[in-house]
């Protein structure tokens, strides 16, 4: 059991919430890939294979040859300026969400974290508590349920706080794939970048991350999701819906993944005549490797290789306004009551109501002036 300081929580009862992401490398090289690549591929929400097989495979084989080649990778997407494009959008959201969270109610604390590297979800969460937090919320940056995304997010909280004695209270923001604060902000953005291109393109194709099939038929409702985030977006954007593609990305294996698959998808495309398609990833709220290398060099490689013209990959909404504001308004919704009670009353300073810590501090006192007679 964590060991803290004595006695009652004083004034610390303060609002937290808890930004929690994926995860990235400290920097593109084999060395700092190998560790993030570990914990990553070592959960067993991600790899749901028989543990004693895939340690085997993991660490004889995946370990020792994928890290210098996912360095190679991260490399060219890491920028000279602030390193990792996702730990920076994630830092950016963290601390403009900081200050639009004060106008909600004062004390109102946020802190970013992240599932598979530094800053840890259980550092953020043990940060938050220190700067007097009894009330925590956990937003995570997956719009959509799945248990390799936001499942994993909650064992590392959730298993945290079993070490410690005093817990805060705890809620959780829902899966946002279908609000309004987001769809508008996807629509927003996308709509933006459809207005700034030369030439409008001919296919707009929305490409999410993929999962085995497997995990759907053991009833994961990730790609129920995701399919109503793209009948939800789509009405709202200046593209015909006929020219708009849903497809998955990501597969990784020999498995069955969700279908169709990005990659194949924009292959056709392409040998089909398709000169000009975009590409918005509806299922990432911030730029990472998976869109600005997968799609915006792989994808883009291949589709000029086999005679399209023009991909341009649309930005995730990354630290956008349209959804700062989109988020503050989904998480004053998340706060509810909490937020209500906040607003009425003040922090309660119950120390020297707390008849044991009055009796402690009778007893020094009478300790130190029997010391000085």
């Amino acid at each position: 059991m964590r060991k803290e300081s004595f006695g009652c929580r004083g004034n610390q009862d303060k609002i937290g919430v808890l930004i929690a992401q994926l995860g990235t490398p400290e920097e593109p090289t084999g060395r700092a890939l190998r560790p993030y690549l570990k914990r990553f591929l070592g959960d067993p929400r991600i790899i749901e294979k028989p543990r004693w097989l895939w340690w085997l495979i993991l660490n004889g084989i995946i370990l020792t040859v994928r890290p210098k080649r996912s360095a190679a990778l991260y490399a060219r997407i890491w920028s000279p300026e602030y390193g990792s494009p996702l730990l920076h959008f994630t830092k950016r959201v963290a601390e403009e969400m900081s200050v639009r969270v004060r106008t909600l109610h004062p004390t109102i604390e946020v802190a970013f974290g992240m599932r598979y590297s530094a800053p840890s979800l259980e550092d953020a969460v043990d940060d938050l508590i220190a700067r007097g937090c009894s009330k925590i919320l956990l937003f995570n940056m997956y719009p959509q349920y799945s248990a390799t995304t936001i499942a994993t997010n909650y064992d590392a909280v959730f298993k945290h706080m079993l070490k410690r004695r005093n817990v805060p209270t705890l809620r959780v923001a829902e899966p946002y794939y279908a609000h309004a604060e987001y769809v508008d902000a996807l629509a927003a953005t996308i709509n933006e970048a459809l207005a700034k291109m030369s030439e409008p393109p001919e296919k707009l194709v929305f490409s999410y991350h993929g999962i085995p099939e497997e995990y759907v038929e053991k009833g994961d409702v990730y790609c129920c999701h995701c399919t109503e985030t793209s009948r939800e977006l789509i009405p709202k954007l200046n593209m015909p819906a006929e020219n708009v593609i849903h497809t998955y990305q990501s597969r990784f294996g020999k498995d069955p993944w969700l279908v169709p698959y990005t990659d194949e998808t924009i292959n056709a495309l392409a040998e089909s005549g398709v000169k000009r398609i975009a590409v918005a990833c509806p299922g990432f709220t911030a730029d990472c490797l998976e869109t600005l290398d997968e799609i915006g060099n792989e994808a883009r490689e291949d589709f000029e290789e086999r005679g399209g013209e023009h991909l341009e990959l649309i930005p995730c909404l990354n630290d956008h306004p349209v959804w700062l504001d989109g988020m503050t308004q989904l998480i004053e919704k998340e706060l509810g009551s909490w937020l209500e009670t906040a607003k009425r009353t003040s922090a309660m300073d119950c120390v020297v109501a707390c008849p044991v810590r009055v009796e402690k501090k009778r007893v020094a006192k009478n300790d130190v002036a029997r010391a000085g007679a």
